[in-house]
């Protein structure tokens, strides 16, 4: 009895070990059988390491950004609308891992868990990507650049549809410098393979100041009847926070329109490093959001062990705080939308080879702000253009928005700082906003401004052709 016992739990463990096994193969197998699919060395997929076999995408207008034809991946014709949506595309090699071509890679080659390429292998494609964004809206964004580095999006925020998404520097798909990327030493392709719109994050300098105007309104009842004095810095701590002018004596709403560096460091502490910590950590600062299969970078802000004087420089987005363009994007167009911001996308649809359909719906993050809370924010920013940009640097666009001189530079370094602009269109039949980031560029004023106009007028003249 004994030893049938004994051998009844060798049985006993063998299984035991059987069933471990198999549970450990179908875990390996179920979480790594998209890669080894995808891997280059799959000539159904890849030709020499680049992707050659795979569906078609085209933009929003049914422009085509890429093809297979003849077991060849070719793209647009239009050498400036190659450059400018390198970014949201994708090379076809995977160095831009946000690119639809390597984010949507089993998409567009047809790869499912279940039947692997099989529909590759049987349609000889995989499914085609139409996408949100406009080509020559980022052609124009892209220009409008000129030779500096940076950032522009553009999206709808009623329905969250991005329309335009450019990152510079980039290249040109079809003739891709590689040897002077390679070697490089000037910094003119720094970064060139990061989508600086989702993976960026940047100081944002007086843009942020939209945020603690809105920790204000909703935690000091009296900000409106308040007055600050500027002297062109404000001391606290043994220290001072500088202004780049000397104001004088301004209100809550000019405060924000002269972008008063002492006022909203004032504003700051007064709020304090909870009140503000808590605002900002409503509006998603920390989160990684998830765009369609691209995840954003985070938005950062800490303030643990900060001084007043601290607490003063973060009030007007300098200190440790760091912001994603995406992000502050979803910020500014939950202040045109009434508080609450659609989820950014810029897949429109995907069509399977047998012609089924599936289109992206919109969906809604939870609220950033109150209705009242977003209407206080829409008219001061709105004030901000008509009262001290001028609204003939955005004539006919009915806009809101605020600048942001980004200080980046130390003692050692020079760099001049990065200009910033978020707003957005008040127009009925143009629900757009904008960002833009161009790095080291100088005064948000005098250089993103420009860069978004041109953005939104071009914006403007697409909408008025549908």
């Amino acid at each position: 009895m004994k030893t049938l016992s004994r051998r009844a739990w060798v049985l006993y463990l063998l299984a035991i070990a059987f069933i471990s096994g198999a549970c450990i193969l179908f875990y390996t197998f179920y979480t790594n059988a998209d890669a080894w699919a995808m891997k280059k060395a799959n000539r159904h997929i890849y030709s020499s390491g680049t992707l050659t076999t795979a569906g078609a995408v085209y933009d929003s207008t049914g422009a085509v950004l890429a093809q297979t034809v003849d077991g060849k991946r070719v793209y647009n014709k239009d050498k400036d609308i190659r450059v400018s949506t390198l970014h949201i595309l994708g090379d076809s090699q995977g160095y831009i891992s946000t690119g639809v071509q390597t984010s949507y890679k089993d998409i567009l080659t047809g790869y499912d868990f279940v039947n692997g390429i099989y529909d590759l292998k049987k349609y000889g494609k995989g499914s085609d990507i139409t996408l949100t964004v406009n080509a020559e809206l980022n052609k124009a964004a892209y220009e409008a650049l000129g030779t500096n580095k940076g950032t522009v999006g553009v999206y709808n925020y009623k329905t969250g549809e991005l329309l335009c998404v450019v990152s510079k520097p980039s290249y040109d798909i079809m003739n891709k410098p590689t040897e002077s990327i390679n070697n490089d030493k000037k910094g003119e392709y720094d970064g060139v393979y990061l989508n600086r719109f989702f993976s960026g994050v940047y100081t944002p300098g007086s843009t942020f100041k939209v945020i603690t105007a809105a920790s204000a309104i909703d935690n000091i009842p009296d900000i409106d009847s308040q007055t600050f004095k500027c002297t062109g810095e404000y001391k606290v701590d043994g220290g001072s926070v500088k202004c780049l002018s000397t104001h004088g004596k301004v209100n809550f709403e000019k405060a924000l329109n002269q972008s008063c560096n002492s006022a909203f460091a004032q504003i700051a502490i007064e709020l304090g490093a909870e009140s503000l910590t808590n605002t900002v950590t409503a509006l998603g600062f920390g989160q990684a959001y998830k765009i369609g299969n691209v995840r954003l970078a985070k938005s950062s802000f800490d303030l643990t062990n900060a001084s007043n004087l601290d607490i003063g420089w973060a009030g007007i987005g300098q200190y440790t705080t760091r912001v994603n363009p995406c992000h502050m994007l979803m910020i500014v167009g939950a202040i045109a939308n009434g508080g609450t911001s659609p989820t950014p996308y810029f897949v429109k649809a995907i069509t399977s080879p047998t012609g089924t359909v599936k289109s992206t719906q919109t969906t809604y993050l939870q609220p950033y702000f109150s209705e009242s809370t977003a209407g206080k924010l829409n008219d001061m920013l709105r004030s901000d253009v008509v009262n001290y940009y001028g609204d003939g640097k955005f004539s006919g666009l009915k806009m809101c928005g605020k600048t942001g001189t980004a200080e980046v530079s130390t003692d050692d370094n020079g760099l001049a700082p990065h200009a910033w602009f978020v707003g957005y269109s008040q127009r009925e039949d143009l629900p757009l906003a904008v960002v833009v980031v161009v790095e080291n560029g100088g005064g948000g004023g005098s250089v993103a401004i420009p860069v978004a106009s041109k953005t939104m007028k071009k914006a403007a003249s697409i909408y008025a052709e549908k």
